[in-house]
């Protein structure tokens, strides 16, 4: 089983000139739990990219059509934060709070499936590597005249392979 990982604060980058973007943010906060920063342009959006990881980022429609350059170096920085395109001219603060649940749902689905695809492939990966160092390890202690000290760190690398086998839960 593999460990879980830290958990880190996630946080929801809004990225709109709407008059009402702060009541949309705690709107978006007390929905999701999660802290809301409001970039007001893109050029705003950009640097705020660079500095911090996000697990959502909504962005309004009309910005993205007025610059469509620096539209692509935000997206281009959103890294794996989740991209909601909202057009707040038709938009509540109720219809995003729904968008962004939805896609933060998703989001979590879609990760929990890649860690559990990356979990396999690494037991997989390592399942051939412990067979492999578990069967030299028996071969070369079978060797005649093998030292007393040879076999005795070739029976703890045995026996370290056969636990490692034994915390990837990869039956002998």
């Amino acid at each position: 089983m593999v460990p879980d990982v830290l958990v880190v604060q996630s946080m929801i980058l809004l990225i709109t000139p709407y008059a009402r973007a702060q009541e949309c943010s705690e709107a978006m906060e007390e929905a999701t739990a999660e802290t809301t920063q409001v970039a007001e342009n893109l050029s705003d959006a950009a640097t705020r990219l660079h500095a911090e990881e996000y697990s959502a980022v909504v962005i309004d429609q009309s910005l993205l059509e007025a610059d469509p350059d620096e539209s692509e170096t935000v997206l281009q920085h959103v890294g794996t934060a989740v991209p909601i395109y909202v057009n707040f001219a038709i938009s509540g603060k109720e219809r995003v709070v729904r968008e962004l649940r939805t896609a933060l749902r998703r989001r979590t689905c879609e990760q929990l499936i890649a860690r559990k695809a990356a979990e396999l492939a690494l037991r997989s990966d390592l399942n051939g590597a412990v067979t492999a160092m578990l069967l030299s390890c028996e071969l070369a202690l079978e060797l005649p005249n093998l030292p007393i000290l040879a076999r005795e760190k070739i029976r703890t690398v045995h026996d370290l392979a056969r636990e490692l086998r034994r915390c990837l839960g990869i039956a002998l």
